[in-house]
């Protein structure tokens, strides 16, 4: 039996979108991103359902193969505002690694995606809006985490051993 999706109304986008912030606070990403998307089948290029799809499914990363990075990055790479490509491209990769450490990756081989996440946060800063320090604020957060890891753990053993005696 064959069912098919049904488009809502270009007058119920605002309320829907509204729904899908809730869903996304109430844990529920995926019901979120349903609703982005039925969001985007009437209006394409809506800016703040796309980044509250990409966040959505930022939400559901568990660190593993399944999480659809590249799909996160197509849909904040349609983002018209450069500050906001920047800022939601360091978001992905921040809650990437986070994700990645959560399930028991070894810190030494995230590093290079927080330092990606560190890079646009960086970018993002320069050209911000005046008064909006959200950059900042993630550069931080990052930061912190890095910090809040012994250093060892942020390099591959091999790279600690003393070969040459001094």
């Amino acid at each position: 039996m064959p069912y098919t999706l049904k488009t809502i109304s270009a007058e119920g986008i605002a309320e829907a979108k509204s729904k899908a912030e809730l869903y996304r606070l109430l844990n529920e990403p995926e019901e979120a991103e349903s609703i982005c998307y039925d969001v985007l089948a009437v209006d394409p290029e809506d800016q703040q359902a796309l980044r509250l799809l990409g966040l959505a499914i930022t939400d559901q990363f568990k660190g593993d193969l399944s999480d659809r990075y590249a799909e996160v990055e197509s849909v904040f790479g349609r983002l018209r505002d450069p500050y906001e490509r920047l800022y939601y491209r360091g978001i992905l990769s921040e809650r990437r690694a986070k994700a990645q450490l959560n399930a028991g990756r070894p810190p030494y081989g995230l590093l290079t995606v927080l330092e990606e996440a560190l890079r646009c946060y960086e970018e993002a800063e320069r050209i911000r809006p005046r008064g909006n320090d959200d950059a900042i604020l993630r550069w931080n957060r990052c930061v912190r985490l890095i910090q809040g890891r012994p250093e060892s753990d942020w390099h591959p053993k091999s790279e600690l051993v003393d070969i040459g005696g001094a």
